[in-house]
């Protein structure tokens, strides 16, 4: 019914050339999501809440500010996406299990020694081989970014949720503030780990051009996109930042 309210309020024959004109373009940035998320979200939902946003950005588009509606639309497309993600969470519980165990174990790591947590004394610490420990890593790379709205029983230190960017004055406040010790602690990350983060989700790399880039096969990017994301969560869990 929303789609259909907003699709009401446009009238007129504008309205249908821009939306025809422009459903391409959400497709296209659903795809490009969709290449970054886990296999359970459904491309066909990302589209719908792609094509709320196209309808939204029709709606408010002002051709006399300036702007061509291709570049109005695309952030407000891409939001409507993220909020539909947001809304859910993709990943399955046996992964955020692993997430929190990664993490517990590279915090005692990293607590016991006072140095980085390398692959070998984190397998260790779980209890696993090197190579099990690999594959864990790759069931990791489909979380959120430190899960930070997910707040189980078992996540009590990262009950600190990220607010929505429309929330009132002090949630902004408070997202600002977290985002900012975010930023921090993927500076503290070792310069492989933060290299890929930034190459994913900065230059928006795909798995096989980042490993290009490093000189590494497309699993170990898989394996440090993991990795680099539980030592931010443990970090986070262990007040380290």
């Amino acid at each position: 019914m929303k789609g259909l309210a907003l699709y009401a309020s446009l009238g007129g024959d504008t309205a249908d050339g821009l939306i025809a004109r422009h459903a391409p373009q959400v497709k296209r940035i659903a795809y490009h999501l969709l290449a970054r998320l886990p296999a359970s979200v459904q491309v066909d939902d990302l589209i719908q809440a792609g094509m709320l946003g196209l309808l939204e950005a029709a709606r408010r588009y002002d051709p006399a500010q300036g702007a061509n509606f291709a570049t109005f639309a695309e952030p407000r497309i891409r939001g409507a996406m993220l909020d539909e993600i947001r809304k859910g969470d993709w990943t399955p519980r046996s992964v955020h299990r692993k997430a929190r165990e990664v993490a517990t174990a590279i915090r005692a790591v990293e607590t016991a020694t006072g140095r980085e947590a390398r692959d070998q004394d984190i397998a260790a610490q779980l209890g696993i081989g090197l190579s099990d420990y690999h594959d864990t890593l790759a069931d990791l790379r489909g979380q959120k970014l430190l899960s930070l709205d997910e707040a189980g029983e078992d996540d009590e230190h990262e009950a600190r949720r990220v607010p929505a960017p429309n929330g009132d004055p002090a949630e902004t406040v408070n997202r600002e503030h977290l985002l900012g010790q975010l930023a921090r602690a993927i500076d503290l990350l070792p310069e492989r780990e933060r290299l890929v983060l930034s190459l994913y989700y900065d230059e928006e790399l795909h798995l096989r051009e980042i490993g290009a880039v490093l000189g590494v096969s497309e699993s170990r990017v898989s394996q440090l996109h993991g990795q680099a994301l539980a030592r931010l969560r443990a970090r986070f869990a262990g007040g380290a930042v």
